[in-house]
């Protein structure tokens, strides 16, 4: 009997897990270029009470056993890299990849991370920089005088100074993938950091060898389906309230046994 109790709080444990995740997902609905988690469970060993296949009698085996599990543990909490929906905006420093590959962006440290928030802006010295101020790697500065600003789906960057009618190429984004992108750390502000897991930085141009394309003007929305997660939501309350409920049976059962007389 006390097994069932412990075996019903792992299973509250796993779905308060479980409903962590979807509240990070439902947060990050309108955070650009996030990605949905989704948390990965396994069952716990088994206790065996009658081996299948042991000898019953002369000539006799038991063809089926009695194992009796002790509960469940998460294993995983995986990002989903789907793309996710775009948005138009009509910010030339708002660009989207069309497909894999993140932007490179270097920490303070010098360390480089990687995202698919595409909102650039400019800093005071003309750098595209993110919202925290992040230049993209490489660097790529604009022109103080500059009237336009174009980004080819192949990355490269040209402005339009007074004066010419001829653009003017002042750089090239360069993308980064990886093997594994599942592997990735997330690190906040957008940002993933690799592991082990997720391999070595492959880094290209837009276009070329597995890399996604530039848009301009457009943002990578969240790829949370919200309908999904209030499903998910729902089912996850209702197994935490029948493992709940499971305990509570378990409870009244030792009452029960508590309670006889001799």
């Amino acid at each position: 009997m006390i097994r069932s109790l412990y075996t019903a709080a792992t299973g509250m444990e796993a779905q308060r897990l479980n409903i962590d995740v979807v509240a990070n997902n439902l947060a990050n609905v309108n955070t650009t270029g996030f990605k949905r988690s989704r948390a990965d469970f396994q069952d716990l060993l088994y206790q065996d009470e009658k081996t299948a296949g042991a000898s019953a009698a002369e000539g006799l085996q038991i063809p089926s056993g009695i194992q009796v599990g002790l509960g469940v543990r998460p294993v995983a909490v995986q990002k989903i890299f789907a793309q996710g929906d775009f948005a138009s905006t009509g910010n030339p420093l708002d660009l989207v990849i069309e497909g894999g590959g993140f932007f490179q962006v270097p920490k303070p440290d010098g360390e480089l991370a990687y995202t698919r928030s595409g909102a650039f802006k400019l800093d005071s010295d003309g750098r595209i920089v993110t919202s925290d101020g992040y230049p993209m790697e490489p660097t790529i500065t604009i022109p103080t005088n500059t009237t336009s600003i174009t980004v080819g789906t192949d990355g490269k960057i040209t402005v339009t100074q007074p004066g010419s009618n001829t653009p003017t190429e002042v750089g090239r984004i360069t993308l980064a993938r990886f093997s594994n992108p599942a592997g990735l750390k997330a690190i906040g502000k957008n940002l993933f950091t690799p592991t082990d897991s997720s391999g070595e930085a492959i880094t290209g141009n837009p276009g070329v060898d597995g890399m996604g394309t530039i848009g301009q003007g457009f943002l990578e929305l969240s790829n949370v389906n919200v309908v999904e997660e209030m499903v998910n939501m729902i089912a996850s309350q209702r197994a935490y309230e029948i493992n709940s409920k499971a305990v509570q049976a378990s409870d009244e059962m030792l009452q029960v046994i508590n309670n006889l007389k001799r």
